[in-house]
């Protein structure tokens, strides 16, 4: 088959579908709203392929373009939070390259898993140009996450969101953000979708039955 036969033909993954690229700037649109059209000044956002990263940073830049919003005083910093097992953008910005080398994902966090990440390049120069960082964080720090994410505020995050929590912490603990700056931290998923990757740790409460009379029985019900 001649290489060239397809060469008007993509695959239609999310860099390729505008309308979900594009559709990723709403939840820029929506903290800038929530927080009185103002943009924060530090986000910490999950990467898989640092699509998510570059549309809520381009969000912030339309709306303070537009006169929407106000930009904090010295510009927003963006933070990327990836799992180790997937984490071939945050290993080129440590490594001051823009060489993304793709790996074949393991871990937790398969929300996030994608080893060959397309918006890798941009996410990069969003992260690098704000003065912002990446890090990322194995399994045991992911279910450390969240743990605490629901210790703290009784939100329930999947694994995704155990990456940023579990990141955030690091960012503090290095002096890469300020933990005196408002700062929005991005959770992109229920738990309920990834309960597998604590159940070992979070055992349930009941076991019954899949009826309304043994969840009566056990006291679930009023």
């Amino acid at each position: 088959m001649e290489t060239d036969e397809f060469e008007d033909t993509a695959f239609v993954n999310v860099n390729v579908r505008p309308y979900y690229a594009e559709g990723s700037k709403t939840l820029g649109y929506e903290v800038a709203e929530q927080l009185g059209w103002r943009i924060p000044a530090q986000v910490v956002i999950p990467m898989a392929s640092g699509e998510l990263l570059t549309k809520i940073d381009k969000a912030f830049s339309e709306l303070v373009e537009i006169g929407l919003a106000e930009a904090p005083a010295g510009g927003w910093k963006v933070f990327g939070a990836q799992s180790a097992g997937c984490n071939p953008i945050a290993v080129a910005l440590h490594a001051d390259t823009d060489t993304i080398i793709p790996v074949k994902p393991t871990g937790i966090a398969k929300s996030l898993n994608i080893g060959d990440p397309a918006a890798g390049l941009y996410a990069l120069e969003a992260v690098r140009r704000t003065g912002g960082w990446m890090e990322y964080a194995d399994d045991d720090e992911i279910r450390a996450g969240i743990r605490d994410l629901a210790r703290t505020t009784g939100v329930f995050a999947e694994t995704a969101g155990g990456v940023t929590m579990a990141v955030l912490r690091k960012l503090v603990e290095s002096g890469r953000l300020d933990p005196s700056a408002e700062t929005v931290v991005f959770n992109t998923g229920e738990g309920l979708k990834t309960i597998d990757a604590v159940a070992g740790q979070v055992g349930p409460t009941h076991h019954i039955k899949p009826s309304l009379r043994a969840a009566r029985d056990a006291g679930l019900l009023g």
